[in-house]
């Protein structure tokens, strides 16, 4: 199976304490928890977004333990989950989700790639069964949905990553970016990188991200894929909270919940 490492927008300062940057595998062989618990938390996550009417959602993962996360940060890895007609092994067709994914490549760290997979496979490298999810009003559907099925989904797609890419510059890119990329082609029907670039900076604000000057000075020496080129005095970058901030701030949001084995509540 392809090595593959979830992007990790949400790193921050764990990543600039060792020389490892990946954030972990999707792939099932790779799983912290026990397969059929990962199956059960897939199955629970898919079927609360049917019931809530879902054709496209985004969807979030936590790939890293949270007490070695930056303050206010839970979620490593976030993904538009679309509903789909999914053929199985055997032939069979049914309908499902199907995540949508910008991931870091494991053998080349300042590369990544784009790459559908299932719902377990998504959830597979998970430290914890916990995820943040937003369900897009349907207006936001439909033009998410449009925009992810036709070519400008990938020509969005800039292979230069950074696990702290900045959101308002088209340097670097990490899965959030990539994300919100799209979010902003379908709000404003463009794929014009430089309209979407603007767009950015002037309603969606990113979360900052708190980095010793002297880790981030050495961050590059671990990882290309540490680099903070593309940021000033501040180091600012997507999260699924400040995804889930805008959103609500601009009333494009039906509903922002948490999921977990027991409960699903507000965000």
């Amino acid at each position: 199976m392809i090595k593959q490492i979830l992007c990790a927008a949400a790193l921050g300062v764990a990543c600039f304490t060792a020389p490892d940057v990946q954030a972990g595998s999707t792939a099932a062989a790779n799983a912290v928890l026990p397969k059929a618990q990962v199956a059960q938390f897939s199955d629970r996550v898919q079927q609360v977004l049917a019931k809530n009417g879902a054709q496209v959602a985004i969807v979030s993962r936590m790939g890293r333990d949270p007490r070695e996360m930056p303050e206010g940060i839970k979620y490593t890895h976030v993904a538009f989950w679309v509903f789909s007609e999914i053929t199985g092994p055997d032939g069979a067709k049914g309908t499902g989700y199907r995540a949508y994914n910008l991931y870091q490549d494991a053998n080349k760290s300042s590369r990544s790639f784009l790459l559908q997979d299932s719902p377990a496979d998504f959830f597979a490298g998970a430290q914890r069964l916990d995820s943040g999810i937003i369900i897009p009003d349907k207006r936001l559907q439909k033009k998410l949905l449009a925009v992810i099925a036709s070519p400008t989904f990938k020509a969005l797609h800039n292979r230069r990553y950074s696990v702290l890419s900045n959101p308002h510059s088209p340097q670097f890119q990490n899965c959030t970016e990539h994300l919100m990329d799209v979010m902003m082609a379908s709000l404003y029907g463009t794929r014009d990188k430089a309209q979407i670039k603007a767009n950015m900076a002037a309603h969606f604000e990113p979360s900052v991200i708190k980095v010793s000057d002297q880790k981030r000075a050495w961050a590059p020496v671990l990882s290309q894929a540490l680099t903070t080129r593309d940021h000033g005095d501040q180091i600012k970058t997507a999260t699924f909270g400040s995804i889930a901030a805008f959103m609500k701030q601009h009333k494009l949001a039906k509903h922002v919940l948490r999921i977990t084995p027991k409960r699903v509540s507000r965000y």
